[in-house]
């Protein structure tokens, strides 16, 4: 059984509440990645992706330098142990419509999990 740890990206991409959706779009192109956590307190409130930023700033004409992540992100971050299977995490993808997933281990987020990962080629005598 393949399993989201084996898939999940470790590297957080995380910004503070009340950054700008033009920052956070460039820090996605930096790091190749298509979405970041949005923290405030010290605690992930929300994600912002890709599909966000051009469905709800450039779909609606908004000027990316003047829009806080927060007005845009998903929240609340939907979840799933990095224990589970990946057809479990594909399943809780289609229900919620997302393309990303936290990954939790003991209650905290420890990597997140795209769509795009589901389509890794993984040979189980790796793991």
């Amino acid at each position: 059984m393949v399993t989201i740890s084996q898939l999940m990206t470790r590297d957080l991409i995380k910004v503070q509440a009340g950054t700008s959706v033009d920052k956070a779009a460039r820090m996605m192109t930096e790091c190749k990645v298509g979405s970041v956590f949005v923290e405030q307190n010290e605690r992930l409130v929300g994600i912002v992706t890709e599909p966000d930023i051009v469905r709800k700033v450039v779909g609606e004409s908004k000027q990316p330098y003047f829009v806080q992540v927060e007005s845009i992100m998903s929240t609340p971050v939907i979840g799933i142990d990095e224990r589970r299977p990946i057809t479990e995490a594909a399943d809780l993808m289609q229900q919620h419509g997302t393309r990303h997933l936290a990954v939790m281990k003991c209650g905290a987020i420890v990597g997140v999990l795209s769509v795009r990962d589901l389509l890794q080629p993984v040979s189980v005598d790796e793991f």
